[in-house]
C-alpha cells in the first residue's frame, strides 16, 4: 500500500485546527507563498483574514489573545512583512499573551547567496520571541509549529517559527502531527496561601491605619470574593488598568485606576497608604507612584518572578488570587466601620459626581465626557471595547461604565498607537455576536485608518468612535507640563467621515453636542443591520484634570493636600481650589476634607 502523503504546509494547517485556531491575520507576499497555498486548501476549516498591514494583522492576533485567552496566529512575509510584525509582537510580549508569528523567508536553495529580500530574522526575533526557530526540512514543519503553539501557552508569550517557502509544497509522509489533547485543556495548578502566611497578613492589616489593596488582571474571576474582603476588613481598592472591568466599577470601595490615568481618588488614597497589598498586580508605573512616600508592602501573586519587581518587599504570598481570597475571608473578622474607608468611599463618590457632570452636558461645543456618555447608553451589557492609546486610554478607564459581562482590551504595558481597529477586528471575529467598539483618537486611528478595509471586506459590525481634537492630547499635556513649548503634537485635520465612506464603511461626523445622541443611534442601527460604522466626533481639545499633580504631605497631626511645584512652576502659582475650578470642578474636595470630616487620624 502506497504511502499517504500531505503538502508540509496543508499540515501545519491542520496542526493549527487541532489546537482551535479559527483565524490567521496576516498579508500575502512571495515568500509565504506556500502558506498562502495551505490556507486555500483549507479555506473551509480555517479562515484567512486579510489585513492590509502586518502591523494590523499582529496586533489583531494579540487582540484576539486578550479578548478569549486563546492563541492568535499572524504572518508575515520575508524581509518587511517580518519587520512590521514586531509591533504588535511586542504588544503580545509584554501583555503576556500567547500568540504565534508564522514568518516567511526565501526558498532554502537561495539562502545565504544574498537572495531577494533574504533577510536574518532569527536575531530580529530573539528578544521579542520566547521560542523562536527556523523549519530545516518539511518534515518538521508541522511538528515545529506544535511545539511553537505549546510553547507560546506555557510561556504566555510570543512563538515565531520561520520557513523557508518551498518547504512548505514538499509531499510529507500523512501522520499525527498534532500533541493537541483535551486531557491537557484543564487549568495549571495554583499556588495555595497558607494560614499562617494569611495569618501574618493579617496580622499586618490590624497594624494599619491605612492599608490599600491594589488589584490587577491577576484577579481574573474573583472579584465577588475580593468586594467581601475588602468590606469586611474596611479597605478600599486601587486598581491597575488592566483589571478595569475585572472589578466592579459600582463597588463603592473600588477607588479606580492610579497614576495620570486615573481617578482623584485612587491618587489621592495611594498617596496616604501605610499599607499596600498589591494583589495579582503587575504594575509599570510603580517607579514612579510606588516611590511618593514610605509604606509597608506586600506582594500576593501566583508567579514568583514577579515578587520584588517594583518595590522592595515587607511580605510575599505566593499563592493564586481566588485562593487567597477564599482563606482570607475563612480566617478574618468583621471590622467595624473603619473612618479610612468611609473618607475613601465618599471621596471616590465626589469624584464620580463630577465626572457625571461633565458627561451630562448636552449644548455648546462637543467635549469628549459627552461622547462616553452615549457609548455608555448604547452599549450591550457583553459589549467588547478596543481602546487605543492616547487620551481615551485616561477617558475610558474613568468614563466607561463597565459591566461584568463586558470586557475592554488595551495595549497595556507597550502602549503602542494603533490598536483599537485591530483589536477590534479580532474581537468581532471571535465574538460574532457581540457588539463591538473601536475607541480611537485622531493620531492613533490614522496610524491604522487603512483596515476600515478590512471591516469592509468581511462586513464586520464594529462601531468606530474616533475623537478627533488635531493634536497628539496626550503628549501635548506632557509638553505642557514640561518647560518647553508645544512642539510636533498638532495634527493635520482629516474628515473622517468621509474617509469611512470611501472605504464602504458608514461615516458619521459630530460637531455639537446636541447632535450626538441621534449620531450614536443611527450609528447603533447601522451596526445592527451587520454594517460596520465609523463616528467622526470632532471634539474640542481641552484637558482632563490632572490628578497625578495633586500631592499629599503630613503636616503636624494631619494630611495636607496641594498642588505639585512642577505643575506651578510650568502653570503658574494656584492653590487647591484654583486648581480644580481651572478643570470646571469646583465642586471637587480634597481628601483632608473628607478625613477631618470622618476623623481620620494619624
Amino acid at each position: 500500500m502506497a504511502t499517504k502523503t500531505i503538502e508540509a504546509g496543508v499540515a501545519m494547517m491542520k496542526v493549527l485546527e487541532s489546537w482551535g485556531v479559527k483565524h490567521v491575520y496576516g498579508y500575502p507576499g512571495g515568500s509565504i507563498s506556500s502558506t498562502m497555498h495551505a490556507l486555500e486548501v483549507e479555506q473551509e476549516r480555517i479562515k484567512y483574514v486579510q489585513v492590509r498591514h502586518e502591523q494590523v494583522g499582529a496586533l489583531a492576533a494579540a487582540g484576539h489573545a486578550k479578548a478569549t485567552g486563546e492563541i492568535g496566529v499572524t504572518f508575515g512575509s520575508a524581509g518587511p512583512g517580518a519587520v512590521n510584525l514586531l509591533n504588535g509582537l511586542y504588544d503580545a510580549k509584554e501583555d503576556n499573551v500567547p500568540v504565534l508569528a508564522i514568518v516567511g523567508q526565501v526558498p532554502s536553495t537561495n539562502m545565504n547567496y544574498d537572495y531577494f529580500q533574504e533577510f536574518p530574522e532569527i536575531p530580529m526575533f530573539s528578544d521579542v520571541a520566547d521560542y523562536n526557530r527556523i523549519v530545516m526540512t518539511a518534515e518538521s514543519l508541522p511538528y515545529v509549529i506544535d511545539k511553537a503553539i505549546r510553547e507560546a501557552y506555557k510561556n504566555q508569550g510570543v512563538s515565531v517559527v520561520v520557513i523557508p517557502n518551498n518547504l512548505g509544497f514538499v509531499e510529507i509522509e500523512d501522520i499525527p502531527f498534532s500533541s493537541a489533547q483535551n486531557t491537557d485543556r484543564k487549568p495549571a495548578p495554583e499556588p495555595e496561601a497558607t494560614d499562617e502566611e494569611v495569618a501574618h497578613l493579617l496580622a499586618m492589616i490590624k497594624e494599619a491605619k491605612r492599608p490599600v489593596f491594589h488589584v490587577g488582571s491577576g484577579i481574573k474571576g474573583n472579584q465577588d470574593k475580593l468586594q467581601k474582603l475588602a468590606e469586611k476588613l474596611q479597605i478600599p481598592v486601587v486598581i491597575t488598568g488592566l483589571a478595569k472591568g475585572k472589578v466592579d466599577d459600582n463597588f463603592a470601595g473600588n477607588m479606580g485606576t492610579s497614576n495620570r490615568a486615573a481617578s482623584k481618588a485612587a491618587d489621592e488614597i495611594f498617596g496616604v497608604a501605610d499599607l499596600v497589598i498589591a494583589l495579582g498586580a503587575n504594575f509599570p508605573f510603580a517607579n514612579l507612584v510606588y516611590r511618593t512616600h514610605e509604606f509597608k508592602f506586600v506582594q500576593i501573586d501566583n508567579d514568583k518572578a514577579k515578587f520584588g519587581r517594583h518595590h522592595y518587599l515587607d511580605y510575599s504570598i505566593w499563592s493564586d488570587s481566588g485562593k487567597f481570597l477564599d482563606k482570607a475571608l475563612e480566617m478574618s473578622e468583621q471590622q467595624p466601620a473603619s473612618p479610612f474607608y468611609q473618607a475613601a468611599v465618599e471621596d471616590m463618590q465626589n469624584w464620580k459626581e463630577y465626572l457625571n457632570k461633565l458627561m451630562n452636558k448636552t449644548d455648546g461645543a462637543l467635549e469628549y465626557e459627552q461622547v462616553y456618555r452615549e457609548i455608555n447608553r448604547i452599549a450591550e451589557p457583553d459589549a467588547l471595547f478596543s481602546v487605543d492609546v492616547g487620551d481615551n486610554i485616561i477617558n475610558s478607564f474613568r468614563f466607561l461604565d463597565m459591566k461584568r459581562e463586558q470586557k475592554m482590551t488595551i495595549s497595556a504595558l507597550f502602549a503602542t498607537m494603533g490598536y483599537g481597529l485591530p483589536g477590534a477586528i479580532a474581537g468581532q471575529f471571535a465574538y460574532p455576536e457581540r457588539q463591538v467598539f473601536n475607541i480611537a483618537g485622531d493620531g492613533a486611528f490614522s496610524m491604522v485608518m487603512q483596515d476600515l478595509l478590512t471591516l469592509n471586506k468581511y462586513n464586520l459590525p464594529v462601531i468606530n468612535v474616533i475623537t478627533s481634537n488635531q493634536f497628539l492630547s496626550f503628549i501635548k499635556s506632557e509638553q505642557d507640563d514640561l518647560t518647553m513649548n508645544n512642539f510636533g503634537v498638532d495634527l493635520k485635520d482629516a474628515n473622517f467621515k468621509q474617509i469611512a465612506e470611501a472605504m464602504g464603511v458608514h461615516g458619521i461626523e459630530v460637531n455639537e453636542a446636541k447632535d450626538l445622541a441621534a449620531a450614536f443611534d443611527e450609528a447603533l442601527a447601522t451596526s445592527k443591520a451587520g454594517k460596520p460604522v465609523l463616528i467622526d466626533a470632532n471634539i474640542t481639545s481641552k484637558r482632563g484634570l490632572p490628578v497625578e499633580e495633586l500631592q499629599l504631605e503630613i503636616e503636624g497631626d494631619h494630611f495636607v493636600e496641594y498642588v505639585s511645584a512642577g505643575y506651578q512652576e510650568t502653570h503658574g502659582k494656584r492653590t487647591l481650589e484654583e486648581f480644580f475650578a481651572e478643570y470646571d470642578a469646583q465642586e471637587l474636595k480634597s481628601l483632608p476634607y473628607y478625613f477631618e470630616k470622618y476623623g481620620v487620624t494619624l
